[in-house]
């Protein structure tokens, strides 16, 4: 096993560049149709991710085990448990590679519009990112974390900017409500927070590679709320930037919302650095999930809940099958819907990807209660920590009932259609 080589600042950075980047650069674009609502919706996946952070923060604390979320519920409700939530948790991170590498694609249309605009080209690309960074991080962790933190630093400033920039500018009338009454509006913020969920994705990042970090126990939960609030600072500055500068229908046909921004504000020459600086950030949040696509399937096989070539390390020290058979189901999500527009492949792959962490969020928020590290020394779960855990618990089922019965159907379909591996597993150990 590797030395621990993950400090508190490449760990806040794992979060912050797997958070910023897997959402915020595309999504005001899925977000245009539900107008004024999206900015409650942004506020109320703010809120919810904290607290779902807190709850992160407590978990590592207790137990700063590898495999962070699926350890937690592991632990607290037994192996199917951790099966499920590990596989739901390992089709999200698979999801949302393919879906960063898509947005990715999008912000290059300043430069190579023929090529984005055409499905087959631009899911080529795609899929060429996607299997460079496989190579990096297979290379090794240390050349993979110093493509994070680089990402990490460029993709902050053009967001703040445009962000600042467009409040200066912005125009009421593009926050329009949508019709239909109190129920309509309601479910408008239910549907918003689901999406914009998908852009804290990536909360529970630190918790993940726990073996690889020095001082688990204390630099997990203060790099997991860090990140969290850094995050939801800057996602509710800029997204309201690139709405008040961007007409709504000129926003929900937009591949590129920050450099179309950018353009109105000053320019094509502010769009393209704006475009260049939103694809090395989505480049970024790329490399970051190929990391954990390793990382993550490697504790769970560890513990015999996977199959064992996601447990074996390469002669690089990195596990170099999970993250290659990560990146072919990605390949095969992109190649499988490339017919679709970038905006509506981009929007039902996060939801996908929404769907498939939010199972294992609903059940880290109850393995609060059920910490045997806390039951054994004979302490109760403190009254604070008891209300942020059920807060968290329904927020995820609200969450989850907003991602439209579409894509819930699709998503729970994924889930238990591991449950053949795991009796397959479960069968193996019992006849060793």
């Amino acid at each position: 096993m590797p030395r621990p080589t993950i400090g508190f600042w490449t760990a806040v950075t794992l979060v912050l560049g797997n958070m910023i980047g897997s959402g915020v650069f595309l999504l005001p674009a899925s977000l245009a149709p539900y107008g004024g609502l999206a900015l409650a919706g942004w506020l109320l996946s703010a809120a919810g991710s904290v607290l779902l952070a807190l709850v992160f923060a407590r978990l590592a604390r207790l137990n700063p085990a590898a495999g962070g979320i699926y350890a937690y519920t592991r632990e607290a409700f037994g192996d199917l448990a951790g099966f499920l939530v590990a596989w739901g948790y390992w089709i999200s991170i698979w999801c949302a590679e393919a879906a960063l590498a898509v947005a990715c694609v999008g912000y290059l249309d300043p430069f190579i519009p023929s090529l984005v605009r055409a499905p087959a080209s631009a899911a080529i690309i795609a899929l060429t990112m996607v299997w460079l960074l496989t190579a990096v991080n297979i290379w090794g962790l240390q050349a993979a974390a110093r493509v994070q933190f680089v990402t990490t630093a460029l993709k902050i400033l053009p967001l703040i900017v445009i962000g600042i920039a467009g409040i200066v500018v912005l125009q009421p009338s593009h926050f329009p409500l949508p019709a239909g009454g109190i129920r309509a509006a309601a479910g408008g913020v239910t549907a918003t927070a689901t999406l914009t969920l998908w852009a804290f994705l990536g909360i529970e990042c630190a918790t993940i590679p726990a073996g690889a970090i020095r001082d688990p126990e204390r630099t997990i939960p203060r790099a997991t709320v860090t990140g969290a609030l850094v995050a939801a600072v800057i996602y509710i500055l800029s997204t309201v930037g690139v709405m008040g500068v961007l007409a709504p229908s000129a926003l929900a046909a937009s591949t590129a919302p920050f450099a179309d921004a950018a353009r109105v504000l000053a320019g094509d020459g502010a769009a393209a650095i704006v475009a260049v600086g939103a694809a090395v950030s989505c480049f970024g949040a790329l490399n970051g999930w190929i990391l954990i696509a390793g990382q993550f399937p490697l504790a769970v096989a560890r513990d015999g809940l996977f199959p064992i070539p996601f447990a074996r390390l390469s002669r690089r020290d990195t596990p170099a099958a999970g993250m290659i058979i990560g990146s072919t189901f990605a390949t095969a999500l992109v190649a499988a819907n490339f017919s679709r527009s970038l905006v509506q492949l981009f929007t039902f792959i996060i939801l996908l990807s929404t769907l498939s962490s939010l199972v294992p969020y609903a059940f880290c928020s109850l393995a609060v209660f059920l910490s045997r590290r806390s039951a054994a020394a004979g302490r109760a779960v403190p009254r604070a920590a008891a209300v942020i855990a059920s807060l968290a618990f329904a927020y995820s089922l609200w969450a989850i009932a907003g991602a439209g019965a579409d894509v819930v159907y699709w998503g729970f379909l994924l889930l238990f259609g591991g449950l053949p591996v795991y009796v397959w597993i479960a069968r193996s150990r019992l006849l060793e």
